[in-house]
């Protein structure tokens, strides 16, 4: 594996109707939800370290300790980066930040497992 601490990955999204409060029944508003920013987060730190992975391994999140600081109207592009911070063995921890086009947004501690897809899903 090639997973080191300061490894980074970022990518946009515009916010759309299917991303809002209202479409995730987490508000009522048209505005990024923060299930939506949270789900971003999460792929954005899975996509940070999936050509780092050996072969035929994955990994799973454990923990995710969120900050949803501003609204972002639909239409608004969003920008999240996620950086490894630390590889302790199998478990890997990032932070994570959004930004829309005013400025912060949320940021994110994740933590992240890597485990062996099918010997995690003969347990599950």
């Amino acid at each position: 594996m090639s997973l080191e601490e300061g490894l980074n990955f970022t990518q946009e999204l515009i916010v759309e109707d299917t991303n809002t409060a209202i479409a995730h029944g987490s508000g009522k508003l048209p505005v990024f939800a923060t299930p939506a920013m949270v789900a971003f987060m999460e792929n954005t730190a899975v996509k940070c370290i999936e050509n780092g992975l050996d072969k035929g391994l994955d990994t799973v999140g454990i923990q995710i300790d969120t900050k949803h600081i501003k609204a972002t109207k639909v239409g608004k592009k969003v920008t999240c980066t996620a950086t490894l911070t630390k590889v302790d063995g199998k478990k890997l921890t990032f932070q994570i930040e959004a930004t829309d086009e005013d400025g912060p947004i949320g940021s994110s501690l994740h933590k992240r497992y890597i485990i062996d897809p099918i010997k995690f899903m003969e347990r599950a």
